[in-house]
């Protein structure tokens, strides 16, 4: 076999090919010349429709889940505040303990000298 025989079976093999497509395109065409192209539009129009209702209920039930998130993270702010509040008062009565135990500490010493006696009339004027 020569280089030309196989170059001729390979430009048939396309040739054949290329007349495979046009005869599927030229079908093509002809239903959409006898009207599948309003079918085509009609399926389109009906899928956008339905498309809108799902994006519609979509939107109304995101909008109930968010005011309903809203309200969680409201009661949540609420309860950090308290939170904080209480942390105040923790840290506050932590140090009124500190600083009691120092003033009793002071006040067991025996060697108080007058800048413990000071700490301890500081302390109990507070």
């Amino acid at each position: 076999m020569t280089f030309t025989l196989v170059t001729n079976f390979a430009c048939m093999i396309l040739c054949c090919a290329v007349l495979v497509q046009s005869m599927r395109l030229m079908r093509s065409l002809r239903a959409v010349k006898d009207g599948s192209l309003g079918q085509v539009v009609q399926s389109l129009d009906k899928a956008t429709g339905l498309a809108r209702a799902v994006l519609s209920d979509m939107k109304t039930t995101l909008g109930r889940d968010a005011a309903a998130n809203a309200a969680t993270l409201d009661e949540a702010k609420a309860i950090r505040d308290e939170l904080n509040v209480m942390i105040g008062i923790g840290d506050a009565i932590a140090e009124r303990i500190a600083t009691a135990s120092s003033i009793a500490n002071a006040a067991r010493a025996p060697e108080a000298d007058a800048d413990d006696e000071k700490i301890v009339e500081e302390a109990l004027v507070d």
